[in-house]
């Protein structure tokens, strides 16, 4: 895994040992971004379940200015210090060794996020709680963006129910990412 574009390119990164974490390819990192590219640069994001950060230090390495990384796993944590020890992000980031629930909490004290992206475990419903969460929270304002990734076979309606609207899907084999703003009432 490496950093894909920006001012840290090409850098490697590490991941967490075993199967806890699923660190997204390179490839849907690049069409990610792709994605994201005019709307990266200044913004304030927000990399929820980071696992090894590459989310997170993709979007620094490509303007953003400032990210905060949440994940309650110790090695995923370790794997994200030193991650932006080598790209050298470490003044412009935050790391919450943290359950999602006491990280998000702390985090109300922060200014708003401009995007949030969160890569939960598969199959809990973690995303659902942090979408509800998120849709009182001052965490995110009007144009926040939020991109979930999660399975393919993952069914995503539940998120208009909650105070989002669904502005694009993107599906890759196994996975998919579901890109969303707070309805305009």
């Amino acid at each position: 895994m490496r950093v894909i574009a920006g001012s840290a390119r090409h850098l490697p990164l590490v991941t967490p040992k075993g199967l806890k974490t699923r660190p997204t390819s390179d490839k849907i990192k690049e069409t990610l971004f792709n994605i994201l590219r005019m709307k990266i640069y200044g913004v304030r994001f927000l990399d929820l379940f980071a696992g090894s950060g590459g989310i997170g230090i993709e979007a620094l390495s490509e303007g953003a200015s400032f990210c905060a990384f949440v994940d309650n796993d110790n090695e995923a944590v370790r794997c994200i210090e030193e991650n932006l020890k080598k790209t050298g992000f470490e003044e412009q980031s935050l790391v919450f060794r943290n359950d999602i629930s006491g990280s998000l909490y702390f985090l109300e004290k922060l200014e708003p996020f401009d995007i949030v992206f969160m890569d939960p475990p598969y199959g809990k419903g973690l995303e659902e709680k942090v979408l509800f969460y998120l849709s009182e929270s001052s965490l995110v304002h009007d144009d926040t963006l939020l991109i979930l990734e999660t399975d393919i076979k993952s069914d995503v309606e539940y998120v208009e129910n909650i105070a989002f609207d669904i502005i694009r899907i993107k599906e890759y084999k196994t996975n998919k990412h579901v890109f969303m703003r707070k309805k305009n009432d």
